[in-house]
């Protein structure tokens, strides 16, 4: 199956890799393609820590096979900077704080750039709403909020 994946800031990979059909597009992309910026949380599509875009919509990768992903673009945590800068909602996720841990934040991340795509200037409700998929083990939420509505703020 051939995937492609952005894996180096803003250039798209075709990658090939031969899946298992059981095979899911977290275990692909982070044991094949060595990119381990999602995160096994759940393994149940409650969590988020696993959320890539596919296709430019946020999926649970964990709950995704990655046969289905076949032809479809997927972007990771690691193709989102652009070359040597980081993007916006990285630079707003580091000076708001909204991080402790860090097993959340790329799936965050994903989720808001999503959201930010498809709306530039969300209310905060539709920040919430957007973001309600993913969980924060270490209580970010504030400063998550805070950091995805400075950068909509800048849309």
């Amino acid at each position: 199956r051939t995937v492609a994946v952005d894996d180096l800031p803003g250039v798209a990979v075709e990658r090939r890799a031969d899946v298992e059909p059981r095979t899911t597009l977290l275990d692909l992309v982070r044991e094949q393609f060595n990119l381990t910026g999602a995160k096994l949380g759940c393994d149940m599509q409650v969590c988020g820590a696993c959320t890539l875009l596919l296709d430019r919509k946020p999926v649970s990768a964990c709950s995704v096979l990655a046969v289905d992903a076949d032809a479809c673009e997927i972007l990771t945590i690691e193709g989102l900077s652009n070359k040597n800068a980081l993007h916006p909602l990285q630079e707003a996720f580091m000076e708001f704080g909204a991080l402790q841990c860090g097993y959340c934040t790329s799936g965050f991340i994903l989720s808001a750039k999503a959201l930010l795509d498809e709306c530039d200037q969300p209310s905060e409700q539709q920040i919430r709403d957007y973001l309600a998929g993913n969980f924060c083990r270490c209580g970010c939420y504030q400063e998550i909020m805070q950091a995805v509505k400075n950068v909509a703020g800048k849309s």
